[in-house]
């Protein structure tokens, strides 16, 4: 398992190391264009400080912004107990030694995702809309895929791969408006409107053109191998692959569009938040593997081990493995899926209450259950002494 994590991370690093190469070469033909002829190495120390900063502000606050951003409320186990023991099931499948903290984002938009820079602080989000649509093995899917990234620290390299394009996109952005405000004309002419300094100029403005684009099919190409082996590590995890199967086909088939999402967010979440609804297929832009795939790969597994889901890939891809062939040999051969829930589990209609019970209680309201079995619910501004029922029209006294 442990080899599976470092070959991963070290097919990936490749990337980003690529992605810092990039950064590298901006910062010297931006240092070369606006401070002149030699000016290259300062260039890529300002680069180098751009994204020392980005990087210490990601390393501290990166998993608490992305929280924030996603409108995500932390939860207790008495809050929504269904869903702290699939986490807590899940912590012990996935071998962590310490169970991620639980939020819940109030959308409508079935979706998830971790968050967090070690498996030590890591966390767990879903949205309302994931826990009312799936059931009890579809949501045990979904939360062991986010846990195969914490055990896998993708949430770490994402983090850096981020930072390291978001810097590439800054710089490109700042120069070529600099270009446009002429920055570089008056040093141009200056040095002698040397062909050594046009040279320089039109590889700056290729490089500023470039750079972003190149920058962030890196980072989708890092977003979406990992997408592979998290599949592969739930259905492990689980020894059902089915659960994740169904619940990716529910995902992606939901009407809904994520509110809080961004496009430097999108990557974190196990279906990408932007696509709009129907959009099976992916390409070189998209920051998730096709779904329709990741589904019948899924569909395909014999077993439900690493080694099955290898199979299964090479089989419906038609392309060579996705799982490194050093954890093919430790990997569990013959690993048996299990064919149903272990445990009845509350109804869909059963959680979506309990979600409801949750954020009423978050926002203050009160709760009156009226004799015709109506329950009403009272905001925490009410200021009217009694509330009328609805349904049989009972006054009920609010003082």
């Amino acid at each position: 398992m442990w080899e599976q994590i470092a070959a991963n991370r070290r097919k990936s690093i490749g990337l980003v190391i690529s992605a810092a190469l990039l950064l590298g070469a901006l910062g010297w033909a931006g240092g070369e264009y606006f401070l002149g002829q030699g000016g290259g190495t300062g260039g890529v120390l300002i680069a180098l400080v751009v994204w020392l900063v980005m990087t210490l502000a990601a390393w501290f606050q990166g998993d608490s912004i992305m929280l924030s951003v996603a409108g995500a409320h932390r939860v207790q186990k008495e809050d929504l107990p269904q869903l702290f023991n699939v986490v807590e099931e899940m912590t012990l499948a996935s071998g962590l030694s310490k169970m991620p903290a639980v939020y819940v984002i109030d959308d409508p938009a079935p979706n998830a995702f971790a968050a967090g820079r070690r498996p030590e602080n890591a966390a767990v989000a879903v949205t309302s809309g994931l826990l009312r649509t799936l059931d009890r093995d579809e949501l045990q899917g979904v939360i062991a895929h986010e846990m195969a990234h914490v055990r896998n620290r993708d949430i770490q390299l994402m983090l850096f791969a981020g930072v390291l394009a978001g810097a590439i996109v800054i710089l490109a952005e700042t120069g070529l408006r600099g270009m446009w405000l002429g920055g570089g004309r008056s040093r141009s002419r200056r040095d002698g409107g040397s062909d050594g300094n046009g040279l320089v100029a039109i590889l700056a403005v290729v490089l500023m053109i470039l750079a972003p684009i190149l920058a962030q099919l890196i980072y989708f190409a890092v977003s979406r191998k990992r997408e592979y082996l998290a599949d592969a590590s739930a259905a492990s995890f689980t020894r059902y692959p089915e659960g994740l199967a169904s619940a990716l086909e529910k995902i992606s088939r939901a009407p809904q569009r994520l509110g809080g999402a961004t496009s430097a967010t999108a990557p974190m979440y196990i279906i990408n938040p932007l696509k709009r609804n129907g959009q099976m297929a992916a390409n070189g832009t998209s920051t998730h593997p096709p779904i329709d795939e990741r589904i019948r790969i899924l569909r395909s597994m014999a077993g439900a081990g690493f080694a099955d889901y290898d199979r299964s890939y090479r089989e419906v891809t038609k392309r060579g493995g996705v799982i490194p062939g050093s954890a093919l040999k430790d990997a569990e051969t013959g690993q048996t899926a299990r064919s149903t829930g272990a445990t009845p589990a509350p109804s869909t209609r059963e959680n979506a209450r309990k979600v409801d019970d949750f954020f009423y209680r978050r926002d203050g309201y009160r709760k009156v259950e009226c004799a015709c079995g109506t329950t009403l619910r009272i905001p925490a501004d009410f200021a009217t002494p009694a509330a009328k029922c609805p349904r049989c029209g009972a006054l009920h006294d609010l003082r």
